[in-house]
């Protein structure tokens, strides 16, 4: 029998797929999604599972789960930096720790981050002041529609928070199978490094704390990667199968982005709740002004849904014990129990705050 999903994602829930297939190489992760695609079928790409809450029924297709390794250093100069190359199954924090061995700046506040990193491009995984889109110079992919391999370039992939032209056309054939599958099935990604033993400038004002300096401040790269991986222990980010707060899929919402009238009347609720001198939203404003983003983490907890909800009840899901964006499976969670918390949450928070959360991880064979 085909091993269950819960098996190959951090959450730890979802039942089995129809079939699994594993690939090591290039040519045989083209070969199995192709051979997929011809025959009609349903498909799931699974990296790391750190993304992912699968139904319990699991999924009526294929599991094309991707184990490609390889880190390649096509150049590599003081004045043109280094370009990594980077396969889609390498685990992400294994190359990030290669980088700060190497002394390659510019993804060190990535540490610790879950996955596989041809995960990396689809969602603009950021974290701590850097995003991934400040490094990627291409990514390969194969392209479903097309039937090819395609390269696109940094400016082809419209990055944005937490969002991408990978992500965008992630509505494929498959959506009524339950499963929100890729048209570009990421092959590797090539990353533009700077060759200096200092950290990018600090741009977190909590990592600045924790390392003593300020923020825009450069410190040694182990130094910087072990401040990380710090912050995010403290927020049980890191995963542990020994701790059940990271039996998760990290940040389960995305922060909001607002128009200026709809923050207004973020703070105008704010404001009746928590009392006139009371908390009032974090705001970080667009360049453009037209929009601000706000913390979903804030809305969570100020709406009555404080860190360790529904855990400290016994319940078996419930958030983070360190974190109010984590929710967590307590050891015998099912999809199902995961998905009745995330709707909770996100119908009180826009009950109490006119703001609807929004989802990150990738929901297959469910609908929040």
């Amino acid at each position: 029998m085909t091993a269950a999903l819960a098996t190959l994602t951090t959450m730890r829930v979802g039942g089995p797929p129809r079939a699994m297939v594993t690939a090591t190489t290039e040519a045989e992760l083209i070969e199995a999604v192709r051979s997929v695609d011809e025959a009609g079928e349903p498909l799931l790409v699974v990296g790391g599972g750190s993304n992912l809450l699968v139904a319990d029924e699991g999924f009526p297709g294929t599991v094309v789960r991707v184990a490609t390794r390889g880190i390649t250093v096509p150049s590599a100069s003081a004045c043109g930096g280094v370009l990594a190359t980077v396969a889609a199954g390498e685990t992400w924090d294994d190359v990030v720790a290669h980088a700060c061995e190497e002394g390659w700046s510019g993804i060190e506040a990535l540490s610790g981050i879950p996955g596989a990193t041809g995960a990396t491009p689809v969602q603009n995984v950021g974290a701590y002041g850097q995003e991934v889109a400040q490094t990627i110079a291409s990514v390969r992919v194969w392209d479903r529609h097309e039937k090819r391999v395609r390269t696109m370039f940094s400016a082809d992939l419209d990055f944005s928070y937490r969002h991408s032209v990978l992500k965008e056309s992630m509505l494929g054939p498959d959506a009524d199978a339950g499963a929100v599958t890729p048209r570009h099935v990421v092959l590797d990604v090539s990353f533009q490094l700077r060759p200096t033993e200092l950290s990018q400038p600090i741009g977190y004002a909590d990592l600045a704390r924790g390392l003593d300096v300020a923020v825009g401040d450069r410190v040694p790269l182990a130094r910087a990667r072990e401040a990380v991986l710090d912050q995010r222990r403290r927020r049980g980010m890191v995963l542990d199968a020994q701790d059940h707060d990271t039996w998760s899929c990290g940040s389960f919402f995305t922060n909001p982005i607002l128009p200026v009238a709809q923050l207004e009347e973020l703070v105008a609720r704010a404001a009746d709740r928590l009392g006139p001198d009371g908390p009032v939203p974090p705001q970080f404003p667009s360049a453009d002004g037209a929009t601000v983003k706000t913390s979903a983490a804030w809305l969570i907890d100020k709406a009555g849904y404080t860190k360790g909800y529904g855990t400290l009840e016994g319940r078996p899901a419930g958030l983070s014990t360190k974190h109010t964006l984590a929710l967590t499976n307590r050891g015998s969670a099912t999809a199902a129990d995961v998905l009745a918390l995330a709707r909770e949450i996100r119908d009180g928070v826009e009950e109490a705050f006119g703001v609807r959360l929004v989802n990150e991880p990738v929901l297959v064979g469910l609908h929040l």
